[in-house]
């Protein structure tokens, strides 16, 4: 089982920059994709940004040249660094992770944009 902890959410004023961390542990043989979605209310969950064990990234366009998403291999940890944050991002951001061949889903942090 492994378990998924995330942190670094909370207000920020438009312009602004957060970022999250997402740290896994538990019994973890590997780690292939690390991804970060997010969902604001009566919204869909997205994909902002996901990358792989090899370091290939992928963006959802509304965050590109904005978002940087991140890894430590060593400590099994994510990170979204969020920068030029407006009210468009507010949402509740989730990490998932495939690992050992299951996905798992972090609790979710609130991102909350505004003056």
């Amino acid at each position: 089982q492994v378990q998924l902890v995330e942190s670094g959410g909370g207000l920020v004023q438009p312009g602004g920059s957060l970022r999250l961390s997402c740290a896994a542990s538990g019994s973890i043989f590997s780690i292939n994709t690390m991804g970060w979605y997010r969902q604001a209310p009566g919204k869909q969950r997205e994909l902002v940004a996901h990358i792989t064990s090899g370091g290939t990234t992928n963006y959802a366009d509304s965050v590109k040249g904005r978002f940087t998403v991140s890894r430590d291999n060593a400590r099994n940890t994510g990170y979204l660094q969020m920068n030029s944050l407006n009210p468009e991002d507010t949402a509740v951001y989730y990490c998932r992770v495939l690992a050992n061949g299951f996905v798992y889903w972090g609790q979710g942090t609130q991102v909350t944009v505004s003056s």
